[in-house]
């Protein structure tokens, strides 16, 4: 290796803004590396121990103390124990991001079993899918998903409702021993195969992210961590462990109910002193401040599953204190966390990328060109992770594993992960990120295998050819764009597409745009060549209805608004929204533009029921003598800025099923 002293140098800078991680009041313990090598569960006991009437869970709903979360998951072990016995194997967790998830989670741990968390907000093949990968025989949830989950079970395996568990009763722990290298959890993310893959970790493997991000960051039992994540990505796992591992409190919020528009008041009236997200909900969450918050508790702002951009470290320069850190973190689901930055309000902003920083203990980082041989300073390659801490590998998928996970020499436990992801290291050793390898990309912070739309695509028998690929648009936002060869004419309507791939994939894997080609373009090696796709540009796609101009002042206003927001030259009056390539984000930034330009004391709802430019215009003309007063415009903005993609979604739903 050409760099292997370097890639361990952190830098005097770095050292300094690293030393500020710690809470003003807060005792921090060293997390000591040989506290890696048990189970989850004796590490989360020894913190019970030690902080039993410490408040370890808490929402507006409920709240935890170590002893009870303890004495809760007990009794999930036990349910679960009565309904598997012994054997180790999966349980799918179902659950919305609230307190009861925790103990299901650590219930689940002491049974000897690992959990797969499913999502309710996936479509029932994608969880049906993971289920019968699985061979689960086992889905914990609770009340508010039941019906969901006994659906999702039907012929396939059992439902245990974990509100029929009185947590107030004494459960005895079931007192297994629990090898470190036993698994812990499968999360599945988008498969190359048109297929969701389970990347698998265990115990000793996110006892050791947690070591690091403990020992990084200084994690204490006065720590205040926010949990945004749904318990299907790896996020939450750092942020779940980095609480209950340390004794400090774990704050699940779910979006939906707070807003984002609240979500700095509830930061600041809860006292989080660390907050994690991907960057694009930061970015909206930073788009609802006024300048005037002051956040005194917040330590620690962790950015990571994305893209972070300077104007993004400008922002938080701008709206939080000198006290408070922002750290750029790279990593994976199959390797967890190998690179970070710690940035401060002294940092420069220089350069085109904000860098992903320097390494962490045990997580060597290799670049590699396309023969795989290792490259040196200021040379692009494939980013590599070397470690003895990687995930054992892909859930029932071998030849996917002895793909993406290398041996090293022979007796060593050691192995190398290529990331897929392509970098660049800097003589200091430091590491900056340059997107992917293979056709993976990141949609509002979710990761994507573009293959699975791909095949989803060519599923529907109307479509000889499917490529998609990601595109920035005049905003910078990325959006997935479909180039499609179709096999027979008339080819399908765009709003027919849409609603047969939201039966098989999530919200934001179907593509925003769809251009037709009458063949893909090939390499020399006659396979396609991305390269050479088309820019979708900013023309209006061809759609149905003819473009049609506004005819009205008002119609005139909408259209700029939605050609604004959609990153399009112009909109006719008749287009549909979703056909146009938004989704439901996008719709409450529309809805959001449009009261401010009207003032008008307008229904929420009708707005979001409008798909044309058209019907928009005539919603606000019946609502013309209806000025808003300065408190009717401030709760309808903040009614609109509260809104979550989910909840957005729920109110535009109907409104995409009747366009297609």
């Amino acid at each position: 290796m050409r760099f292997p002293s370097l890639s361990r140098i952190c830098p005097p800078e770095q050292q300094v803004i690293r030393a500020k991680c710690f809470h003003p009041t807060g005792a921090f313990v060293e997390f000591k590396k040989e506290e890696v090598e048990q189970s989850i569960p004796e590490r989360f006991e020894k913190i019970v121990r030690m902080h039993p009437d410490r408040v370890a869970v808490k929402t507006t709903q409920r709240e935890f103390t170590y002893n009870m979360l303890n004495q809760a998951a007990n009794g999930v072990a036990q349910a679960v124990l009565s309904y598997l016995g012994r054997s180790q194997e999966p349980v799918a967790l179902l659950f919305e991001n609230e307190a009861r998830l925790i103990p299901a989670v650590l219930g689940v741990l002491k049974a000897g079993k690992f959990y797969v968390p499913l999502d309710a907000s996936y479509p029932h093949a994608r969880n049906r899918s993971i289920l019968e990968n699985l061979q689960a025989r086992l889905i914990v949830t609770n009340s508010q998903n039941l019906s969901l989950a006994k659906d999702l079970a039907r012929d396939v395996c059992r439902v245990h409702d974990i509100d029929e568990i009185d947590f107030s009763a004494s459960a005895e722990p079931p007192g297994l021993t629990i090898s470190p290298n036993s698994l812990a959890n499968v999360l599945f993310t988008s498969g190359s195969t048109g297929q969701p893959k389970g990347v698998m970790q265990t115990h000793r493997n996110i006892l050791h992210e947690i070591m690091n991000y403990t020992n990084g960051v200084h994690i204490c039992a006065a720590d205040r961590l926010a949990l945004l994540s749904s318990p299907s990505f790896a996020d939450a796992v750092r942020t779940i462990y980095g609480a209950l591992l340390n004794g400090a409190c774990l704050y699940p919020l779910a979006l939906k109910q707070v807003g984002l528009s609240h979500l700095a008041d509830w930061l600041i009236q809860q006292r989080i002193t660390i907050y994690r997200s991907v960057p694009s909900v930061s970015r909206h969450f930073i788009d609802t401040l006024t300048g005037k918050e002051q956040f005194p508790d917040l330590r620690l702002i962790y950015s990571a599953g994305d893209s972070v951009s300077w104007t993004d470290i400008k922002s938080y320069k701008r709206h939080f204190s000198p006290s408070c850190i922002f750290i750029n973190g790279l990593g994976s689901t199959e390797s967890l966390t190998y690179r970070w930055c710690f940035i401060d309000k002294a940092t420069p902003i220089a350069g085109s990328s904000v860098p992903v920083g320097y390494t962490l203990r045990d997580q060597d980082v290799l670049l590699l060109d396309e023969n795989g041989d290792e490259i040196g300073f200021n040379e692009i390659g494939q980013i590599a992770v070397k470690s003895r801490y990687l995930s054992p590998g892909y859930w029932n998928r071998p030849d996917l594993t002895a793909t993406a996970f290398l041996p090293c020499s022979q007796g060593l436990e050691e192995r190398t992960y290529l990331t897929g992801d392509m970098g660049r290291m800097l003589p200091d050793g430091c590491l900056t990120h340059l997107g992917r390898k293979d056709f993976q990309v990141k949609i509002r912070g979710q990761r994507i295998e573009v293959a699975e739309i791909e095949m989803a695509l060519l599923d529907l028998n109307t479509i000889k050819e499917a490529v998609v690929a990601a595109r920035e648009d005049q905003s910078g936002e990325r959006r997935l764009v479909a180039y499609l060869v179709p096999k027979e004419q008339p080819r399908p309507a765009v709003a027919a597409l849409r609603r047969a791939l939201a039966e098989k994939l999530p919200d934001f894997m179907i593509p925003s745009s769809y251009m037709w080609v009458d063949a893909l373009p090939l390499n020399a090696n006659k396979k396609v060549d991305r390269r050479a796709l088309p820019d979708p540009g900013n023309s209006r796609p061809e759609l149905d209805p003819l473009f049609a101009a506004p005819r009205t002042f008002i119609e005139e206003a909408i259209a700029k608004i939605w050609a604004e927001v959609l990153s399009l030259d112009e909109v006719g009056i008749h287009d549909n929204f979703f056909e146009l390539g938004g989704h439901s984000l996008a719709a409450t930034r529309v809805v959001s533009q449009v009261i401010q330009t009207f003032q008008l004391e307008l229904p929420l709802k009708a707005l979001f029921d409008s798909p044309t430019v058209a019907e928009m215009a005539k919603i606000i003309e019946h609502n013309q003598a209806k000025a808003a007063s300065d408190e009717e415009l401030t709760r309808m903005m903040s009614e609109v800025e509260t809104m979550t993609e989910d909840d957005a979604r729920r109110l535009v739903g109907k409104e995409r099923s009747r366009s297609s």
